[in-house]
């Protein structure tokens, strides 16, 4: 019979172990799936610009021209290496769940200890817990002394939980978090005591490995932004494509040229598709990326950023969020009623009675304590005190009573140097301390509703007693000594310094901060009270669990606390909260965070104290772990936005006299003007490059002050399609305008060819500035601080300058020699589209104000 079986210490044999592990697999989750370079490849092509920019290319090699080929095919193959290299920066989220639930573990096989690698657990096997290690896979105790488990990662909880051995009836449906369970989870820590646990499930069939599994399903939400400008490309290139044959169709029979006429037809075809669209809005994301990233936030998806701007409800987890996750000591209280708060009041302040209380409590934890609170007893006795021996003298530990599930409280007997006598202190639950220290009912009373008040502040109370004796015997019970009541301590994880002034940035912006905590009630309250939320709806793990979904949207759309949740809950709170509608972005450090992080519109993990997986499955990281970093990210992100919109009504005024000038030759039997090189020149450099100057632009005065834009808001609205199509108008008739007028008084078609060329980058570079504001004034069009615009308005100056007196390039371009009477005539025109439309703009300035 096998170990397993028969409940024997002797623990699995290996030949059970290793015919478990190819029945059941390694105790890790499966790999995530990969998209090949190939795969992505395939998907680029389908792009319509890029298909239309090697089909040009194909053309010129078809009729010999090499060079516009090489300039065709070498833009095309550019968009597609830029894109591989942006998608193959795929999540590794399940490879970071990998990395935390594989730990060394310590099993019993064929009755010896032997150390294997965590991958190799199995279901069935024994495993040795001690102090510090990390739980390789959910087991259930069989033997625990004094054993405290770390289980934030998968529950939120700021404390460790205590673990005790339950017989068989306790429950199968059993989940992370709450005391005294006789569970262990894979991927938690132990942090106190030592235990031996067997094995009940392992990879995927643990909890954590069931957030994985739930990881892998999920679908990070897509970019809103590149959804309605794909959508409006699409759109756009149907309507181009039938516009396209018609003009091939036209060409060809009236000229009898079936190739010049193809690429006629290309050319229309590409300056009625805004392809600029994608790029612009990469260009934008990428440099808000990088804007966002002096004030320490990482962009792991830079369209992310965008969104933040947009959110309406920004969902928060408490430890290691909110609050600082490190426990400290925040209020100590006397038998006698009397308190001290450290943060309030300094060692001048302290009695000796405070005194002793902080060094008993640092003298009944262990000596170079690993449990939380521990660790918060001793800084507060060595630091907060500023004494110079907090401990009271050098001593000697002599004997330890560990915690009993009968009685919650531990002591530690220690010898004072030079003799005899002996100090005892004692810390635990205060019924216990209580017990310990045979209180009057009276004073029991008094300890319930002191222990009463300091838990509705969200305080975990640990009571503190000593006794005092001698080493001639030592009693086998710590319940023989006679203690004394010496007072009670709460410790706190504190709030975050910074979050009470985010909360309220946040909620004058009109986005509701709701705390979604695996912690109790009381203490989320507490902490929501101390940030400023509104915390009188207070919805628990119970009540969601027996909850349906209309009734869950109905309640996350009023409640902003949520406690003792679980991580599916999480999730489930999410998904409601995005079914009402609303923008979701998502806070969190934790595993159990990582779903939810991924679920939202906008997943936010913590840099510092955030695992691994959190920050894989989010789309912003907070390097410095600072909650206010995600105000200037908001501001940033509607700062963005309002730059995008600018400029992509900018480019959607340039494309009309573009499609207006590739067409009107064909109509009226002209030369043309545009080849498929000029409309690649003007929407894949000259457009995107005026568009950074939108980017530079500083944010709208009422940024942080108007309240998020509705969630079916479109980029494009009515208004602002019919703005920019009157101004495309405009410089279309000054350009076509003077195309014709130089062919009527003879200049050649090369010349004139160049000529309205330069009029219309000279309009669209009016239309830069037209378009930095729909509100400003002529004067601050020029004067407006923005340290781009002169460097990109040079640049452009030069390009074309280059395209007109390089040899090579003017005759790529086929532009004749212009002179300096016909630059006059350019910037005439470029005059009079910039005059009217500001003369115009305050008609229409209220109806584009967003």
């Amino acid at each position: 019979m096998s170990g397993t079986e028969s409940g024997s210490p002797a623990g699995l044999s290996e030949t059970e172990a290793r015919a478990r592990l190819a029945d059941d697999g390694y105790n890790e989750l499966p790999r995530p799936d990969r998209r090949s370079p190939m795969r992505i490849v395939l998907e680029v092509l389908r792009e319509p610009m890029l298909a239309l920019l090697l089909g040009g290319g194909l053309v010129y090699l078809a009729i010999g021209d090499l060079r516009e080929a090489i300039i065709l095919l070498t833009f095309g193959a550019m968009s597609i290496v830029i894109t591989v290299v942006q998608e193959t920066r795929t999540e590794r989220v399940l490879e970071a769940l990998r990395d935390l639930t594989s730990p060394r573990a310590l099993v019993i096989r064929d009755g010896a200890r032997r150390r294997i690698p965590g991958r190799e657990v199995v279901h069935g096997d024994l495993v040795v817990l001690g102090e510090g290690d990390r739980i390789p896979a959910d087991a259930r105790l069989v033997d625990a002394r004094d054993l405290q488990i770390d289980e934030s990662l998968l529950t939120g909880e700021s404390v460790p939980v205590r673990k005790q051995v339950a017989d068989k009836a306790a429950s199968v449906d059993h989940r992370p978090g709450g005391e005294d369970q006789p569970f262990v989870y894979s991927g938690s820590m132990v942090v106190r005591g030592e235990g031996l646990a067997r094995v009940g499930a392992t990879g995927p069939r643990s909890e954590i490995g069931k957030i994985g599994l739930s990881l892998r399903g999920l679908q990070a939400e897509p970019p809103r932004l590149q959804q309605q400008t794909a959508r409006l490309v699409r759109l756009c290139f149907l309507g181009g494509a039938v516009i396209s044959l018609a003009a091939v169709a036209l060409y060809g029979t009236l000229r009898g040229d079936w190739l010049q006429a193809l690429l006629a037809g290309i050319a229309i075809g590409m300056s009625m598709l805004p392809e600029e669209f994608s790029v612009v809005l990469t260009v934008f994301m990428a440099m808000g990326a990088w804007r966002i990233s002096q004030a320490r936030v990482l962009t792991r998806r830079a369209a992310a950023i965008e969104v933040l701007g947009s959110a309406t409800v920004l969902c928060t987890d408490k430890t290691g969020t909110l609050t600082q996750n490190q426990m400290s000591v925040a209020e100590l209280r006397l038998l006698n009623g009397a308190s001290m708060r450290p943060a309030t009041a300094g060692q001048d302040h302290a009695g000796p009675e405070f005194v002793e209380l902080a060094r008993c409590g640092a003298l009944a934890s262990s000596p170079e304590p690993f449990d939380p609170m521990e660790k918060a007893l001793h800084a507060f006795a060595r630091d907060a005190l500023r004494e110079s021996d907090a401990l009271g003298g050098p001593r000697t530990l002599v004997r330890t009573y560990g915690l009993r599930p009968e009685l919650l409280a531990m002591s530690q007997v220690w010898r004072t140097p030079g003799g005899a006598d002996l100090v005892i202190c004692a810390k635990g639950a205060p019924e216990a301390i209580a017990r310990l220290c045979r209180l009057s009912d009276a004073d029991q009373g008094a300890v319930r509703d002191a222990v009463g008040a300091m838990a509705r502040d969200g305080l975990r109370v640990l009571g503190v007693a000593a006794a005092a004796g001698n080493d001639t015997q030592l009693p086998s019970s710590q319940t023989d000594f006679a203690y004394r009541f010496v007072g009670l301590v709460g410790l706190a994880d504190p709030l975050r310094p910074e979050v009470p002034e985010a909360v309220r940035e946040c909620r004058a912006a009109g986005i509701r901060v709701v705390m979604i905590t695996g912690d109790y009630p009381a203490t989320a309250v507490a902490i929501a009270n101390q940030a400023g939320l509104d915390a009188r709806d207070v919805v628990t793990g119970d009540q969601l669990q027996l909850a349906d979904d209309p009734e869950l949207a109905d309640r996350v759309r009023h409640a902003n606390v949520f406690a003792r949740v679980l991580p599916e809950q999480k999730l489930r709170i999410v998904q409601a909260m995005k079914r009402n509608g609303e923008i979701v972005a998502m806070t969190g450090d934790g595993v159990n965070d990582a779903p939810s992080l991924k679920a939202a519109h906008i997943g936010i993990a913590m840099g510092g104290r955030g695992t691994d997986v959190a920050r894989e499955a989010s789309a912003i990281v907070l390097l410095d772990d600072d909650f206010g970093s995600i105000v200037a990210a908001i501001r940033l992100g509607r700062r963005i936005y309002d730059n995008l919109r600018k400029a992509m009504a900018f480019i959607f005024a340039v494309h009309v006299p573009i499609a207006g000038l590739a067409l009107l030759p064909l109509v009226f039997g002209l030369p043309l003007i545009f080849s498929p090189v000029h409309i690649a020149f003007l929407e894949l450099i000259i457009d995107p490059v005026c568009a950074l100057v939108f980017e530079a632009e500083r944010d709208e005065h009422d940024a942080m002050t108007r309240p998020p834009r509705r969630a079916d808001s479109e980029l494009f609205s009515w208004p602002l399609i019919g703005w920019s199509v009157l101004q495309g108008a405009l410089a279309f008739t000054a350009t076509a305008a003077i195309f014709v007028g130089a062919l009527r008084s003879g200049l050649a078609s090369d010349e004139a060819r160049a000529l309205a060329f330069v009029s219309l980058v000279v309009c669209i570079l009016a239309l830069v500035l037209v378009n930095r504001s729909f509100s400003a004034s002529l004067v601050s069009a020029f004067f407006r601080p923005n340290p781009a615009l002169a460097w990109i308005f040079v640049a452009v100056a030069l390009v074309l300058a280059t395209a007109l007196l390089w040899p090579p390039a003017s005759s790529l371009f086929r532009f004749g020699p212009l002179h300096v009477d016909d630059l006059m005539i350019t910037l005439g025109a470029g005059l009079l589209v910039l005059t009217v439309l500001e003369l115009l703009k305050p008609l229409w300035g209220q109806r584009l104000r967003f």
